[in-house]
Formats: structure tokens, sequence, C-alpha cells
């Protein structure tokens, strides 16, 4: 590589982005929803999808609860999907209303090159 493009300037590792907290990494409960390789999902997805507003913690939903239904939706539409890019949706509560919520998945090779899956908003990439 370094005789076709020059040398490496700068590298930005899937490590260093769940260090800088750009990526969460929720490989334990991915194993726990069946997904035999790791998964991260994007800060912003965490944020917005996973963490519960005060509306739906008064439901009694929780950030647990809310990560294992992304984890277990996401390994529900892998199992059906062909490819390394899928779409998949689930409900979760805002503001006290259920809502649709759509999020895309990418699996490709992490930093060693082995298999890794990443999870994040439709206008993420």
């Amino acid at each position: 590589m370094n005789e076709f493009f020059g040398p490496i300037i700068h590298s930005f590792t899937r490590k260093d982005a769940i260090q800088t907290g750009d990526l969460v990494d929720v490989s334990s409960m991915g194993r726990e929803a069946g997904i035999r390789f790791p998964v991260a999902i994007t800060a912003a997805t965490y944020q917005r999808i996973v963490k519960p507003d005060e509306a739906a913690k008064s439901m009694g939903e929780s950030e647990e609860g809310r990560l294992w239904d992304v984890l277990y939706m996401f390994s529900v539409y892998a199992r059906r999907s062909v490819g390394s890019e899928m779409n998949f949706s689930l409900v979760a509560t805002f503001n006290g209303y259920p809502q649709e919520v759509n999020l895309n998945a990418v699996i490709g090779p992490g930093d060693d090159f082995a298999p890794v899956i990443t999870i994040m908003l439709p206008t993420e990439d």
C-alpha cells in the first residue's frame, strides 16, 4: 500500500473510535443476543435511540432494555439478510409515543481484518 498510495499520514482505527466515544462497544450484550462478531453502535445512535427520554423512562423503558431491542432486531434481520449492509427497524417510545426507528448496519473488517458490525442512523456512514 505504501508504494502505490504513498506513506500513511494519519489513521483512526475502530479501537480509537471506541476510546474517543465515537463508537460504543456493545459486544457483550451482542453475544447475549446471539451475535457472533464484535458490535458497536455510533454515539449518535446510542444517544438518540438507546438512551430513553424522561417520558420513556416513566413508562418503564431502560437503557439496557432499549439496547437489547436494537441488538435483537438487528439479529432477526441479519439472519434473513444477504450482503455486508442492511437496514432494519424497531419501535421505540419517544415523548410518550411509539415510533418506528430505522437503522443501518454494516459488517466489515475491523482493525485486525476480522469481521465487525457497526449499527448507525440512516444519516451516518
